[in-house]
């Protein structure tokens, strides 16, 4: 039978900052993988069957896009000792999410977490704003769209940051969790942004729990020596307006 080596002695192989140390990066448009082709499947069309006009304007508005993102993405991961799960509820240090079956679930191997937030940046709220506020709705939509796309293939390029941290002890990595998905209350947002630094990645909350800037994401992350990405459950979750959905029944 082989026995897991302990995560005290996995932490003492890290530097001491790698656990309960909030790294935040500002990561340039360029860096982070997205293509023409991809935001054209995001608005329905397979590659080169996108209308003329929508392939200028999806050109024309990603060169825009460059003066429009202020991309900030970061994580924490918490100490060990301060996490554990019990049937449907994950625990971190004294915060206790309810985040439900679904993500216990696939987080149920974890030896700890990585708590992560990022965000396309205020600018780009604005920016589209006002594309729909001048009646641009073509252009509004399709900068609403590449906001999202942006800031997912963001969290995307954190991940890899994150991976190269565990590489070197062995650990692995889960698929990442959103409040507000999976049967998990969006309204967790606050006990999630309350493990993270003040105003980590220039986000902040509304009284509902949303995001601000809009284009933002955050979340979870489980870490450990057996855990796996397994896919997202989409066929068993009820929420329909989802981006993982969205994406999943695009690529399958």
């Amino acid at each position: 039978m082989k026995t897991l080596t302990s995560m005290k002695e996995k932490s003492a192989q890290l530097p001491k900052s790698n656990f309960g140390e909030a790294y935040e990066y500002q990561v340039k448009l360029e860096e982070i993988a997205i293509s023409a082709g991809e935001l054209e499947k995001v608005l329905g069309y397979e590659l080169g069957n996108t209308p003329v006009f929508y392939q200028e304007k999806i050109k024309k508005m990603w060169q825009e896009a460059y003066a429009k993102v202020d991309i900030r993405v970061g994580f924490i991961i918490l100490p060990p000792d301060q996490f554990r799960w019990q049937q449907t509820v994950l625990i971190c240090g004294k915060v206790k999410f309810l985040s439900g079956k679904i993500i216990t679930n696939q987080l149920h191997n974890s030896q700890t977490v990585a708590v992560f937030a990022g965000t396309a940046g205020a600018a780009f709220d604005i920016w589209s704003k006002q594309l729909f506020d001048q009646g641009d709705f073509p252009e509004g939509y399709i900068a609403d769209m590449m906001g999202s796309e942006i800031v997912e293939a963001a969290i995307d390029w954190l991940e890899i940051k994150i991976q190269e941290k565990l590489i070197p002890i062995s650990l692995k990595m889960t698929n990442r969790f959103s409040p507000g998905y999976c049967g998990w209350n969006v309204r967790e947002q606050f006990k999630l942004f309350s493990l993270l630094p003040q105003n980590f990645c220039r986000i902040s909350l509304t009284d509902s729990a949303l995001m601000v800037p809009i284009k933002s994401v955050s979340g979870i992350i489980g870490i450990g020596e057996t855990v796996e990405k397994i896919g997202y459950p989409c066929d068993v979750c009820t929420m329909k307006n989802c981006y993982r959905r969205r994406k999943h029944e695009k690529e399958s």
